[in-house]
């Protein structure tokens, strides 16, 4: 399996995951044009798709999903809550009926060679979700918008070989930065966003040798910059109690508008 951020921040997502037969996207908060592009340097078009799969309404996950799926007559799946408040953003457009396909969190289904699971995650959407795709006894998962995480979900997220995994503020740039303190206080809230702290204390709890890969995103563009997600996800996670060394896993952060490099699992 490969997996491949084509952007992954504040200000727009987009996750291809895809075996050797069979290809999908979470989210597609990004131009058509741009997921042509990131695509295209994968030798993949969008027509190659079983379909994309959207974690949430909110616009950074699906703004550019109306242009792509009528394009491509892509297969768009989510929960039945996302996908109603999908048909209710005029800005995306009128969708035809059967492009959509609704599931129920915790439900596992499968396109192609790929078994996908999803899981409902707190974050303040109708009904959101992330997702988790097994091939051929490998195992990914993309973990982005939850603003906490319970027992379920470290369970959720057991013996994975590569993650993609909220870091989307740091707690300090946070308090003092630009935002309102309404949003400060939503980002920061139960139903908002993981801090830099909170992603490495969680990862640290689900690492265990076979998660080789990890690849930090959604990090705000004003609250945030990589190289501190970077650093403190990984002094978390070496000073954690799950016994991880520096070389037993490839941390890196997603670019926030480019194409992050292939992990190949």
């Amino acid at each position: 399996m490969r997996l491949v951020s084509l952007a992954s921040g504040s200000s727009g997502n987009c996750i291809y995951i895809g075996s050797e037969n069979h290809h999908i996207l979470i989210d597609t908060g990004i131009g058509r044009k741009r997921v042509e592009e990131g695509l295209a340097a994968l030798e993949l078009s969008p027509a190659d798709l079983e379909g994309v799969l959207v974690t949430h309404e909110h616009s950074d996950h699906v703004s550019g999903l109306g242009v792509l799926a009528r394009k491509y007559e892509i297969p768009i799946y989510g929960t039945a809550g996302t996908l109603e408040r999908i048909q209710q953003i005029k800005s995306l457009g009128a969708f035809p009926g059967d492009l959509f396909h609704s599931i129920c969190a915790g439900e596992t289904f499968c396109l192609g060679d790929l078994e996908i699971q999803s899981f409902s995650v707190d974050h303040d959407a109708a009904d959101p979700v992330a997702y988790r795709v097994n091939c051929g006894g490998k195992s990914v998962a993309v973990v982005t918008d939850l603003g906490e995480y319970h027992p379920a979900t470290v369970a959720f997220m057991a013996d994975l070989d590569a993650l993609l995994l909220e870091a989307n503020h740091d707690v300090r740039m946070l308090q003092v930065g630009p935002y309102p303190y309404y949003l400060k206080q939503r980002v920061m809230g139960k139903q908002g966003h993981l801090s830099n702290e909170t992603a490495g204390r969680l990862l640290a709890e689900v690492w265990q040798p076979r998660l080789r890969y990890v690849l930090l995103g959604h990090l705000s563009k004003e609250n945030n910059y990589a190289e501190l997600a970077y650093e403190t996800v990984r002094m978390e996670l070496l000073m954690g109690e799950c016994g991880c060394k520096k070389d037993d896993v490839s941390l890196a952060v997603a670019p926030r508008s480019g194409r992050s490099n292939t992990v190949q699992i």
